[in-house]
């Protein structure tokens, strides 16, 4: 009888083997891999029918037509499938923040103070996240992980979604510091206006010059520490800025108000900052003069309301294509709560359905968001001497109905595309006996 339980126990933990939250890092991959036959979207807008990208130690050495397999190599048969970079997401609280709007505990995204540029997000970045399985699963492989809160919130770490810990994820570190710009307008809710309810009557321009005149005293302040040959002490806030002027990093600017931007374009004559807008809702606008300063724009969330009531209904829609005619760089993103990340690739499947090819679409989620956070030279296409960051889906990675990731490699290495909502289908198909 004894026996019989035993046995009994056994099958049933070999059922329930993939229900448990066992997901684990995958280990160096040392060696030659051939990934053939499939359609390879490089990145760059080319593609590349029945082509074959060969790794060898985590690296691309050669991507082609004509490119000879090695009979002892781990070969991966991607026939009828497409090949793409790893997708990007270009800003996120993504390993800061698990239950959006819920527990407090789970959430590290923000402190205390206004000015706090030596707020490092990596340090509280939580490689455990349930989320990061579930962006594994849509092709997600990399994302600058930010800080919020104040006006200048700290500085972001672009991370790879299959680590241990924070020190295994880091991909390229501090590599940007995040300001928050003020509003210059205020928008009371229509709501509280028809009940009589109170709403703040200050200026908000005011506030908004006053803040910036605040933000470039810091600068100057700044500026002028870093002259001084010797320093009698150390300035944490100081030091942390020191990349912004020596270029190791860039300022990435929230705006999505023109007024907000023109400052950001303030800040570029006057410190010669590279500057981000992250949001950029009203940055069609201006497009012709981001392009003359060299800014690049984060396009935050796509599936949303016009900004104001007189633009086009359909304005967050266009916006990318008028971005590209303009010849502004920006990367397109999700920043949304609910979907956790998840639809970056399908917000450029709407910007190619409203002016974009499929290819430039893809770009504004692998090279283009690489070349903003400044790891192009290491990922973002699929070129020779770039890692293996590659996503094989069996169809349309932008489009929602055929999007289904079947392998997905990060630094030439097999990652698992297993996470906890794919448990719970198979614990549920289990439990109504369709599995």
């Amino acid at each position: 009888m004894k026996k019989y339980i035993i046995l009994t126990l056994l099958i049933i933990s070999s059922v329930f083997a993939k229900a448990q939250d066992d997901v684990y890092p995958t280990k160096d991959f040392k060696g030659k891999l051939f990934i053939t036959n499939g359609t390879v979207h490089v990145g760059n807008g080319q593609v590349l029918e029945n082509a074959t990208i060969e790794v060898n130690n985590g690296k691309i050495v050669q991507v082609g037509t004509n490119v000879s397999v090695s009979q002892d190599a781990k070969v991966v048969d991607a026939k009828g499938k497409n090949v793409y970079p790893g997708l990007i997401l270009s800003e996120t609280d993504l390993g800061l923040k698990e239950i959006a709007n819920g527990v407090r505990g789970s959430n590290d995204f923000l402190e205390l103070g206004d000015l706090n540029p030596n707020i490092r997000s990596i340090v509280a970045y939580n490689s455990d996240s349930r989320i990061i399985g579930t962006l594994r699963a849509s092709g997600i492989l990399l994302a600058s992980v930010t800080p919020q809160g104040g006006t200048i919130s700290g500085s972001s770490t672009v991370v790879q979604l299959d680590a241990w810990n924070w020190e295994d994820a880091a991909y390229k570190m501090d590599n940007g510091i995040h300001l928050n710009m003020p509003t210059f307008i205020s928008r009371p809710n229509r709501f509280a206006s028809f009940f009589g309810l109170l709403i703040d009557r200050t200026d908000p321009t005011k506030q908004a010059l006053e803040k910036v005149s605040e933000l470039k005293s810091f600068f100057r302040e700044a500026k002028a520490y870093f002259e001084e040959p010797t320093h009698k002490a150390t300035n944490l806030k100081f030091e942390a800025v020191k990349g912004l002027f020596d270029k190791k990093q860039k300022l990435f600017v929230h705006a999505d108000q023109v007024k907000q931007m023109l400052v950001a374009i303030d800040f570029v004559k006057e410190f010669g900052f590279d500057v981000v807008i992250v949001g950029g809702s009203e940055s069609f606008l201006i497009a012709d003069l981001l392009k003359q300063n060299n800014i690049s724009v984060i396009l935050q969330q796509m599936h949303e309301l016009p900004a104001t009531e007189d633009d086009d209904f359909d304005q967050p829609y266009k916006t990318p294509a008028q971005l590209q005619k303009a010849g502004v760089l920006f990367a397109i993103n999700d920043s949304h709560d609910e979907s956790r990340y998840r639809n970056v690739m399908f917000n450029a499947g709407t910007a190619a359905a409203y002016g974009l090819t499929k290819e430039q679409a893809l770009q504004a989620i692998t090279l283009n968001a690489a070349k903003i956070l400044g790891i192009d030279d290491r990922t973002g296409s699929l070129e020779a001497g770039k890692d293996a960051n590659i996503v094989i889906s069996d169809g349309d990675i932008l489009d929602m109905r055929t999007s289904i990731i079947s392998k997905a490699f990060i630094q030439g290495r097999e990652v698992s595309l297993d996470n906890k909502q794919t448990q719970l289908y198979e614990r549920y198909k289990y439990k109504y006996g369709l599995k």
